[in-house]
């Protein structure tokens, strides 16, 4: 069994700072993550998408996001257990928890912090049989590596963000059908605008109201078939075919660990973003609050906010110093700095 000050369960963004705020107040920290990769939803759903609204950064993908992160929490040498679900929660006495893995490993610490994005997740997938075969090779539910879809004939179904998104931003290289069961789009009004005007310009194909009805190939996907709701049958030519109809979303175990709920997210308080449970903290799309917005920037506040009360519960035998990392030679240390 591994002692740490903090045991952090999601390796998003969130997660990751998390690591950060921790490590420059002296504790040490363990991240578990049920995905196979470190990022969260950033690299599972959208590692190429452009993201705007990361203080002091313009511009910058879910990878590039994940990758300065990481390089940020590098001093502090913490160690990942990826592909691994926390199975059990358990408090032997009233100051520690104990979490265990599905794979055996077991951790014991004062602290907890929740950071599991929506929890665990999965594609809602193409409702026909013929479709699977075509998974991962010429139909996908999410995006990569956007370079992999130059110069194709792609076909995107959805009419949400990612969708709208995602035809506007291969719409730059590549031949876009975008394909929509009703005619109105719940994605931002602006990037539908912009590909109405692609339409006009003949760049950007958009048939609405219809689904899809066949996917024809036998190696590759040579064509599909759509079914209009006034019964009509047209069939496009593709290569590839985009899927976006959001996600089935499992909070798996900790649903169990007796944590007040709110549908399908953790209530916790808004001055340390503490649960119903002392030591267990929530923080990123998993935690809801009075006035709560579910950005990475808020998530970031709420490490912070947590990691404070974590130090207090770690070390309670030491006073808490709020430092400036501009002007704490120890904090500097501790980054490597000095």
């Amino acid at each position: 069994m591994k002692k740490k000050d903090v045991i952090i369960v999601g390796a998003g963004p969130v997660g990751l700072f998390a690591v950060h705020q921790l490590g420059i107040k002296g504790l040490n920290a363990v991240v578990i993550d049920n995905l196979d990769k470190i990022g969260g939803q950033c690299i599972e759903l959208y590692p190429d998408k452009p993201i705007y609204d990361i203080p002091g950064v313009p511009e910058c993908t879910g990878k590039e996001l994940t990758d300065k992160l990481l390089e940020q929490i590098k001093p502090f040498k913490t160690e990942f257990f990826l592909n691994e679900r926390v199975d059990e929660v358990r408090q032997d006495n009233k100051d520690e928890w104990t979490v265990k893995t599905n794979k055996g490993n077991e951790f014991l610490s004062p602290n907890i912090i929740i950071a599991g994005g929506v929890g665990s997740f999965e594609p809602r997938k193409l409702p026909i049989k013929e479709a699977e075969k075509f998974e991962g090779k010429y139909l996908f539910y999410s995006v990569r590596n956007k370079d992999d879809f130059k110069g194709k004939n792609i076909t995107v179904f959805g009419g949400g963000d990612s969708a709208l998104d995602w035809a506007l931003e291969l719409s730059k290289f590549s031949k876009i059908n975008l394909i929509h069961r009703r005619n109105e789009f719940r994605g931002a009004p602006h990037t539908l605008s912009e590909l109405k005007k692609l339409e006009k310009e003949g760049k950007v194909l958009i048939k609405t109201p219809c689904q899809l009805d066949a996917i024809e190939g036998e190696e590759n996907i040579k064509s599909i078939t759509l079914k209009f709701d006034d019964g009509k049958v047209e069939k496009i030519n593709t290569d590839i075919v985009l899927s976006f109809f959001g996600l089935i979303m499992k909070l798996g175990p900790i649903a169990e660990w007796g944590l007040n709920m709110d549908k399908k997210t953790i209530q916790v308080n808004s001055e340390n973003f503490q649960t119903n449970k002392k030591g267990i903290f929530a923080a990123g799309d998993i935690c809801s609050y009075p006035g709560k917005l579910k950005l990475i920037l808020s998530g970031f506040h709420e490490v912070a906010l947590a990691s404070v009360e974590c130090f207090k519960r770690a070390r309670p035998n030491e006073k808490y110093r709020f430092e400036f990392t501009t002007a704490s030679k120890t904090i500097q240390e501790r980054l490597g700095k000095k």
